[in-house]
């Protein structure tokens, strides 16, 4: 029989109406993406579902480990194929279900191929019937149950070989990459920004990335590594990724020289997001993200943080703003950027911390508080430190370029 078959499942997709056919093309292309390098005999789409048929010599765990990050799935299951016969069909279904503990079950048929001989309720009822008795001669206290089963053998007639599976993976969720226009993430190096950053692309946000990094960490401590790892672990979500990192000591130094102290850290974060705003102009995106949860430290009350975004003239997205941090930390071990967020790294914005930071700034309070700092040189400052990394996910790696300057490839309008 052939190699393996995944049966792909999405369902929010189906709420898109006549723009359905654009994010199926888009799941589609992130599918054949994602699996680039491994043997792919076709991807086909019979009905709501797709099916991509492994060739001879595939791996099928390497190619389950990269559809599992593909945004836009629901579930995912391995499918036993079957030649085209009931009695071949029950035989593999029993195999399926055996190792399983369940106490009600069904059997649901789809039938794409209308040249195979059976009709699903027909197919429904062999396998159904079959499946009963063997269950029962082992003595399993098991009942059918069409409602609500515990269990659900599915059974796909294709013009190939018939389909089996019961065991179905959840798969990532959300909207296909790159589906809803593109986004500036300011990341910290810390577990809310990369989460963040998670939660923008599950929507189908492609998010470019701005680092702020201290230039006084001892060797081994910058966290420039750390916010690296993070891109490298998200990009596999959105195929291609850019990562400013920006020098951020100095401006840091003449805030500190000219601004009150309770300030200084909502003047810095002010600050990031006039630099963050010029470089997601550079990459076209309509929005800024960030990992603000709201109360969760003294910069991220809800008067600060309204005094801090009127900074920007770009749309700020929090989306972790309602969260608590234990259902951050969840996320981060979920997708794999715990682990890296704990590693020992030089984190800038606590650098020159008020003793009594301030808790409810207005936007009037922190725009007084710059009347003694050059902005405009400031930003420029910042843009001329910075350097670009690109990420680039294809056949299951990450490949990095070297880090460029990002002064000798910004366009000058961008610098406007």
């Amino acid at each position: 029989m052939n190699s393996s078959v995944i049966v792909v499942h999405y369902h929010e997709l189906w709420l898109k109406g006549r723009n359905r056919r654009f994010f199926l093309a888009k799941l589609e292309a992130a599918l054949r993406q994602s699996l680039e390098g491994i043997p792919v005999e076709r991807i086909e789409q019979p009905g709501d579902r797709f099916l991509i048929r492994l060739a001879d010599g595939a791996s099928l765990e390497e190619a389950i480990e990269r559809v599992r990050r593909v945004l836009g799935i629901a579930n995912y299951a391995v499918a036993r194929p079957v030649e085209r016969n009931l009695e071949a069909l029950c035989d593999a279904a029993w195999q399926e279900i055996e190792p399983l503990e369940f106490s009600t079950f069904a059997v649901r048929a789809k039938r794409s191929d209308k040249s195979f001989p059976q009709g699903t309720i027909e197919i429904e009822t062999v396998v159904g019937r079959h499946l009963l008795e063997k269950l029962r001669a082992r003595g399993r206290k098991v009942r059918v149950w069409l409602k609500d089963p515990e269990l659900t053998c599915h059974i796909e007639v294709t013009p190939g070989p018939l389909l089996v599976y019961a065991r179905k993976i959840p798969g990532a969720g959300g909207l296909p990459a790159n589906t809803a226009g593109r986004m500036m993430c300011l990341l910290s190096g810390g577990y809310d920004s990369a989460v963040a950053a998670y939660l923008m692309m599950k929507r189908g946000a492609h998010l470019g990335f701005v680092h702020f990094y201290g230039t006084g960490a001892r060797p081994g401590e910058s966290s420039l590594h750390v916010a690296s790892s993070l891109v490298r672990q998200l990009v596999p979500y959105q195929f291609l990724a850019h990562l400013y990192r920006v020098p951020f000591e100095t401006i840091q130094r003449e805030i500190l020289r000219s601004a009150p102290e309770g300030v200084r850290v909502l003047l810095y974060r002010r600050m990031m997001l006039r630099i963050a705003e010029v470089f997601a102009r550079r990459d076209r995106a309509l929005a800024m993200v960030n990992g603000d949860s709201l109360g969760q430290v003294a910069s991220q009350t809800l008067r600060n943080l309204v005094a801090v975004e009127a900074a920007a003239t770009m749309p700020v997205f929090r989306p972790l703003v309602g969260m608590d941090k234990m259902e951050i930390l969840a996320l981060a071990r979920k997708i794999g950027t715990y682990e890296i967020s704990s590693e020992p790294f030089h984190d800038c914005c606590p650098v020159f911390l008020p003793r009594s930071p301030e808790l409810s700034a207005r936007p009037e309070d922190l725009a007084q508080a710059e009347q003694g700092l050059d902005i405009q040189a400031l930003v420029a400052q910042g843009i001329q430190g910075a350097t670009l990394e690109r990420f680039r996910y294809s056949g299951g790696q990450v490949e990095l370029s070297e880090p460029v300057p990002v002064v000798k490839t910004q366009p000058r309008a961008a610098m406007a």
